[in-house]
């Protein structure tokens, strides 16, 4: 759908402001995306209501979907394949009529699809336009993973363990049996990978009990078990993950670690594979690399108002470091994801070191380090600037030796980015000066230092406001009152909210995570409180000068726009 006669209905509708329409127009131009797209990203609109603007304009009649009417029956009438790679899904169906729910209507070959599947089935087609979020309910329904589980160890004979198959780069994940016991075993682990991609999980552990194989999702940070087997099941599923990721099936003493790529829905997928030995036999972890979900833009990740244009002002600069820190788990890779997308152009040299390379991006020199043969971050990084580079990426700052070659090359025209562990932005500094930096060399070098941290998402179909009250209501204006004049004057209404979970967000009360951030900038002011033998005081004093929105003070602006829980961000921050 064209994208300005979108916005310019949305706008007509009072859906959405002139300003901010023509933001999204620009911005989805400017990084390929569509304006709906950014739409439902940042939650600007509800879904139902974009897509009634977009049934007047198309002329092609909206549909609320009741679940309940999804049948497996009726699903079949539409494969999964067809349904995800052409965003169709049915919605009933009668000896003449079969129904279906769209939502890219205007897509010449999901039309041509649809037109194949009425010959086939000799029936005539009704077409309605959904709302993505229904969609996604209806393609959860097609993963029957646990009837899967059930078929295929009814069908296994538990007595046996030896699985062989093919290995390679990219692998077919239903590929490669070679006898008929084989086959239930490959299905098992196709159907655990499928229903891990389905249900959005950024890792699946394997794990042998004693008198059980558990398998478990992690899904917006929490594990879920979806999965007991019988104890037999687990070496056969081992030894398949194990050819996959073409590692050793005889070596189970000491961890492994590999990584295969499949196409699964369409999607290519990198899997990232660590086999642990443990008294009860081998636990693997592995973790799921898919870029349509792992690869966002700044905004994406919620780095947005004065933290955002305070790292855009940063990378705009010719050369200079930026540092962004944060436990493990906090998304600092995925930030630095980012902001290499908006320097990857045709005429910059990119090159990365890093341990693993989570994404390939495509334009990007990016190279694995391998300490077992000596090629460190330290090595690598006097190998990068034999390079002719513009932009370096140093995956993480671990010792002194790291830390003093990535401040020469900052200091030698690069621009910089790398990953550090400290509590807060604040921290960037006597960190480096621990790992021995000499402190005259911080103020030319050092441009950014960002922390962060990833909060759950609140459920936006089942949050409602509250106004805050008690302690929490005295901690709230507490905090207010310390951020800066400028955000405050932005702040309309002082409410928080909490969500009691939906059938939408699988009663959990959240859905997917957005980051929380803390920027801070070199100054001249910053320099002199360098130079003159800093403190933490100082540093605070100067943070605070600048205007800087601390990680709690950005938490709460998020809670009061209903994407976070205030309680969460007060138990993962600090007050500063």
């Amino acid at each position: 759908m064209d994208d300005k006669k979108l916005l310019e209905n949305l706008v007509a509708a009072g859906l959405l402001a002139q300003d901010a329409a023509n933001k999204i127009q620009g911005e989805a131009a400017a990084i390929g995306r569509t304006a709906e797209q950014l739409i439902y990203d940042r939650n600007l609109i509800d879904e139902e209501e974009v897509a009634k603007v977009k049934s007047k304009i198309l002329s092609i009649p909206f549909r609320k979907i009741n679940l309940d009417t999804i049948t497996k029956e009726l699903l079949s009438s539409i494969s999964e394949e067809v349904a995800r790679t052409y965003k169709v899904v049915p919605l009933s169906k009668t000896k003449d009529m079969l129904v279906v729910g769209m939502l890219e209507p205007t897509n010449a070959q999901a039309q041509e699809a649809l037109r194949f599947v009425a010959k086939q089935q000799k029936i005539n087609l009704g077409v309605y336009l959904i709302t993505p979020g229904d969609f996604d309910l209806v393609m959860r329904k097609y993963s029957p993973y646990k009837d899967e589980v059930e078929e295929a160890l009814q069908s296994l004979n538990l007595k046996s363990s030896k699985f062989t198959a093919a290995g390679g780069k990219i692998v077919g994940i239903e590929e490669g049996a070679k006898t008929a016991e084989e086959a239930p075993v490959i299905k098992l682990v196709a159907s655990t990978l499928k229903e891990a991609i389905n249900v959005g999980a950024s890792d699946i552990h394997l794990e042998p009990q004693r008198s059980s194989f558990r398998v478990r999702f992690r899904v917006n940070g929490d594990l879920i078990e979806v999965s007991k087997m019988p104890p037999e099941i687990h070496q056969p599923f081992i030894s398949r993950i194990k050819v996959l990721a073409s590692l050793k099936l005889d070596e189970t003493r000491v961890p492994q670690d590999g990584r295969f790529r499949s196409i699964i829905f369409g999607r290519d997928i990198d899997f990232r594979v660590a086999t642990f030995p443990t008294p009860n036999g081998e636990k693997v972890a592995l973790r799921i690399l898919d870029p349509t979900v792992g690869l966002k833009d700044l905004e994406g990740l919620g780095l947005i108002g004065r933290n955002a244009e305070i790292v855009r002002e940063a990378i705009d600069k010719p050369y200079g470091l930026i540092l962004v820190t944060g436990p493990t788990g906090s998304g600092k890779s995925t930030t630095l994801y980012a902001i290499f997308q908006i320097l990857n152009t045709p005429d910059v040299n990119i090159v990365s070191l890093e341990d693993p390379v989570e994404y390939y991006l495509e334009g990007v020199n990016q190279s694995q380090v391998k300490p077992e043969i000596g090629y460190t971050f330290a090595s690598g990084l006097r190998q990068i600037l034999r390079q002719d580079p513009d932009v370096i990426m140093v995956g993480e700052v671990r010792d002194k030796e790291t830390a003093q070659l990535t401040i020469n090359a900052a200091l030698t025209g690069h621009i910089v980015l790398s990953t550090l562990h400290t509590n807060n932005a604040l921290g960037v500094i006597p960190r480096l000066i621990d790992m021995q930096v000499d402190s005259f060399l911080l103020p030319s070098s050092l441009n950014l230092m960002m922390a962060q941290r990833l909060l759950g998402r609140l459920c936006q179909n089942c949050k409602k406001a509250e106004v805050p009250s008690g302690k929490l209501g005295e901690i709230l204006n507490r905090e207010l009152e310390k951020m800066p004049a400028e955000t405050r004057k932005k702040i309309k209404d002082v409410k928080i909210y909490r969500a009691a979970g939906c059938k939408e967000c699988n009663e959990k009360g959240t859905v997917g995570r957005v980051a929380i951030f803390e920027a801070l900038i070199m100054t001249p002011q910053l320099q002199e409180v360098i130079n003159s033998g800093f403190s933490e005081a100082k540093l605070l004093e100067e943070a605070r000068r600048q205007g800087m929105i601390a990680m709690r003070q950005d938490g709460i602006l998020k809670a009061l726009d209903g994407l976070v829980s205030l309680e969460e961000v007060l138990r993962e921050t600090e007050e500063l």
